[in-house]
């Protein structure tokens, strides 16, 4: 058996985000590329939310969804996936936190806790983003078994800046059940 994946499935969760040209049909064309992977199978799409812009504020304003995919690979191997979907879309890395056409970011898979120089699950940032926790809330299901709804449900107790978010569409992906809140 390979590093690449396993016989096992897991689910992930992948927050997007795009804030130049076509935004919407960046954040389609991201889901329907993981989607047409032969081990990557996206399950449920949040909401579509548009953000204002953190860290570098010189910049239009995103749109930010999260999906739930259910995937053989190894975390490493999705995140190298996302990468190369990213590359695809014509992500060019500038500036830290800047413009960019599309951005995926692996934040939850399964429970499991990961610190490698490519990647650290769960992703150490998400708890302190609105923009990637409203998503979430989404589409992750009362019944969540990793310990992810805990953490989400205590970070957005503690959270500012819920002001610079707001609903754009409750679906993006035409392939996709589109949204599934449960």
């Amino acid at each position: 058996m390979s590093n690449h994946s396993t016989s096992e499935q897991s689910e992930a969760y992948i927050a997007l985000g795009a804030n130049l040209g076509d935004r919407e049909k960046s954040l389609n064309d991201a889901l329907t590329l993981l989607n047409a992977h032969a081990d990557i199978e996206v399950l449920r799409c949040s909401g579509v939310y548009e953000t204002e812009p953190v860290g570098y504020a010189d910049q239009p304003n995103f749109l930010n969804m999260a999906a739930a995919v259910r995937t053989s690979l190894m975390p490493e191997a999705l995140l190298n996936v996302m990468l190369e979907i990213e590359d695809r879309l014509g992500r060019v890395r500038t500036i830290r936190n800047g413009p960019r056409t599309v951005d995926l970011d692996l934040l939850w898979m399964d429970g499991k806790v990961l610190d490698t120089p490519h990647l650290i699950l769960p992703h150490p940032r998400m708890q302190e983003r609105a923009f990637v926790l409203f998503p979430l809330r989404d589409i992750v299901p009362q019944d969540e078994p990793s310990g992810l709804l805990e953490l989400m449900t205590k970070a957005l107790g503690k959270l500012d800046g819920r002001e610079g978010i707001k609903l754009w569409t409750t679906s993006v992906w035409e392939d996709g059940s589109g949204h599934s809140a449960s």
